[in-house]
């Protein structure tokens, strides 16, 4: 079995204005996709939104330029994620294509594998 990052990405603006049926309906869907994956989502989260992040950069004097804010300013921002194990790529990708924010217009998941260590 392999190891696959399910990233979840989406405008935050939409995320807020989201009504609390349409809230339910996301949640909803991301209980169907852990009850399909079963044991093979090994941990998984929502983030606080990106205004929150702390990025670190390299800084001189060997110690990092610390700086509120995302590493990266983009109108899609990673909004969460699941930590996946599956047979093959072909699995992994079958089971992100239920997550709810495949089929939104403003959001997207991308599926990458974890590189095994050894």
């Amino acid at each position: 079995m392999a190891k696959y990052l399910i990233l979840i990405y989406g405008d935050e603006q939409q995320w807020d204005e989201m009504s609390a049926q349409e809230q339910r309906r996301i949640d909803d869907g991301h209980a169907a996709f852990v009850a399909k994956a079963g044991a093979g989502v090994i941990d998984g989260g929502a983030l606080q939104p990106s205004t929150t992040a702390t990025s670190l950069r390299a800084g001189s004097a060997g110690s990092p330029t610390v700086t509120d804010g995302p590493f990266l300013e983009t109108k899609e921002a990673l909004g969460g994620f699941y930590l996946l194990e599956a047979a093959d790529l072909d699995e992994a990708i079958s089971l992100a294509a239920q997550l709810p924010e495949v089929a939104a217009a403003h959001s997207g998941v991308e599926v990458r594998p974890v590189r095994d260590p050894g």
